[in-house]
């Protein structure tokens, strides 16, 4: 879960507010991190540097430069250098896939690669059931949890949930970076995502709806919308998709036959409103 109070992921800086009255605010910090494979230089993402290690393994697995059958040897950081090395058994070459990198909506850090898709061909994700009442208590239990995003915004989250557990929760700059380190928290304790929810506080873009099925999860969730290509791919993968998801409303684009009306939300409503 989020550590919010971890030294050197916000600093204080002195301004004025609306009414011209001297205020200390506490704004995130944001620094470059260089991921290497092996002796190939990948990116640099601007991160908050906290989980560095599963930003670098989850960047690589969710661009498709590490595989399943790769053997991952050792991850490397340097703090003074800001770099991560991730070192497999198996040399690759990346040089080519690196002339075809693009640049995506993604705020911060949104780099694809041009044939990212080919590792969505003939991919069908298993077609999880989803229960309307999972997403209900799902959103009031992160809404609850201690984060950056509550005590300095400008931050994006992402959850790994199963049914209405929140299992993990890592904030970055960017909502890529944050289901990254998901990601990589998955691969490094060998975590499955047939069984699981990611939520995110971000869009639903093409690059989310990618990284989403690259982990093997069924099912995203945002408080945020949409955008036509990310839905697009959702129905063809058969990811249910689900958005502004805000207390008891939301709209699914994707799989809504997958979902469980189990949840009743006048009598909610009823429920609360009783002393």
């Amino acid at each position: 879960m989020p550590a919010p109070e971890t030294a050197g992921l916000t600093r204080a800086v002195k301004g004025i507010d609306h009414n011209g009255q001297a205020q200390v605010a506490r704004v995130v910090e944001e620094r470059p991190l260089t991921i290497f494979l092996n002796r190939q230089e990948v990116i640099t993402a601007m991160t908050i540097s906290d989980y560095p290690e599963l930003l670098a393994l989850g960047f690589l697995r969710n661009q498709g430069m590490l595989r399943p059958t790769d053997t991952i040897i050792g991850v490397d950081l340097d703090e003074e250098l800001e770099t991560v090395v991730v070192r497999t058994a198996e040399q690759s070459n990346y040089e080519q896939k690196m002339k075809k990198k693009i640049r995506t909506s993604g705020c911060a850090i949104g780099t694809v690669f041009g044939d990212i898709m080919e590792g969505l061909e003939g991919l069908t994700l298993p077609q999880q059931k989803v229960r309307v009442s999972w997403l209900y208590q799902l959103v009031a239990a992160i809404n609850r949890i201690p984060s950056l995003y509550l005590s300095a915004g400008a931050i994006h989250g992402c959850v790994l949930c199963q049914e209405n557990h929140p299992m993990v929760y890592m904030e970055d700059v960017g909502r890529h970076n944050a289901v990254d380190k998901i990601s990589g928290w998955m691969l490094q304790n060998d975590e499955v995502g047939d069984d699981k929810l990611l939520y995110t506080t971000g869009r639903l873009t093409s690059e989310m709806i990618i990284k989403t099925a690259m982990m093997g999860i069924p099912v995203l969730a945002s408080r945020s919308g949409f955008t036509a290509w990310g839905v697009e791919i959702a129905r063809s993968v058969g990811l249910t998709l689900i958005g502004r998801l805000r207390g008891q409303r939301f709209v699914c684009l994707s799989g809504e036959n997958r979902l469980i009306w189990d949840a009743d939300r006048k009598q909610s409503r009823v429920a609360k409103s009783k002393p």
